[in-house]
């Protein structure tokens, strides 16, 4: 005897509520997408133009196939949402893979006496050395640091506070000379030093902007970005596998009521009635 109609079709309900929540959450990053390509003009932001455009549409398509085919027990609308939720799997695994391992090393070395850290670009792997040092990567990174004003903020400071306080990998690496560099007080350096130290000008449009230790600061905050990317994309791994069970569960249950069950939900409760039919 078969199970119940209600009870085996309650995985399709699930996948149904699970893609609503998905189509109804991908709106707000569509809406923010439109913004800011709409309301910003500056490299930092617009630099997240396409890819909030591109997952909240991705988002949408797959939710609501997802949704159709879990409500209403259309195999086709499912097949084509498992296949786009395999692929996403895929795609955000070998993501995560490449993430980790492009931005393995870095870390910056703590400077005696300081509570900061500084970065040499060495340190990182090859692949983002030679983004680095490519013009036609390094010049937004530049104007989103520049944009950042994030040097303005350490204009006032004096030695002591270098002393105290923090400081972020930007103004690190861009917006202070190494702490190494020893100049004259006409501000010329004395001695062979690292060439950071003959690029750092005072000049507020100048500062260390064009130094290896600004791209170090860069690719350590684009480093450390990525690895708060990478924890959030193995949470919606494991919410993607989970989801692609249940939608496996619910393409199963549409070919059986569409093979075994041909005129629909009905003719089943017609055939298994209530417990309490009788009554």
């Amino acid at each position: 005897m078969h199970p119940q109609p209600y009870r085996r079709l309650g995985s399709n309900t699930l996948i149904g509520y699970l893609n609503l929540l998905t189509l109804v959450a991908s709106i707000p990053v569509i809406a923010a997408g439109l913004w800011v390509a709409h309301g910003s003009s500056s490299t930092c932001e617009s630099a997240l133009q396409v890819p909030l455009l591109t997952i909240g549409f991705i988002v949408l398509v797959v939710s609501l196939a997802g949704f159709i085919g879990g409500c209403y027990h259309v195999t086709c609308a499912l097949w084509l949402y498992l296949l786009a939720v395999l692929l996403l799997v895929v795609a955000l695994l070998g993501m995560t893979v490449f993430g980790l391992a492009v931005t393995a090393g870095g870390g910056g070395r703590q400077v005696p006496g300081r509570p900061y850290r500084e970065f040499r670009v060495t340190d990182y792997s090859a692949w983002l050395q030679k983004h680095a040092q490519l013009d036609r990567y390094w010049r937004p990174a530049l104007a989103c640091v520049v944009g950042s004003r994030a040097c303005s903020k350490i204009t006032t400071w004096t030695p002591i506070d270098y002393l105290q306080h923090n400081l972020t990998p930007i103004q690190s690496g861009c917006c202070k000379p190494p702490t190494s560099c020893t100049y004259s007080e006409q501000g010329v350096p004395i001695a062979p030093q690292d060439e950071d130290c003959y690029r750092w000008n005072n000049a507020a449009n100048i500062l260390c902007y064009q130094c290896d230790s600004c791209k170090a600061g860069v690719l350590e905050q684009l480093r450390r970005d990525w690895h708060n990317i990478t924890i959030l994309n193995v949470i919606v791994l494991v919410m993607l596998i989970a989801i692609y069970s249940c939608g496996c569960c619910a393409f199963r249950n549409a070919r059986r009521a569409g093979s075994e069950y041909p005129y629909g939900v009905n003719r089943m409760s017609k055939i298994y009635p209530r417990w309490d039919y009788f009554w």
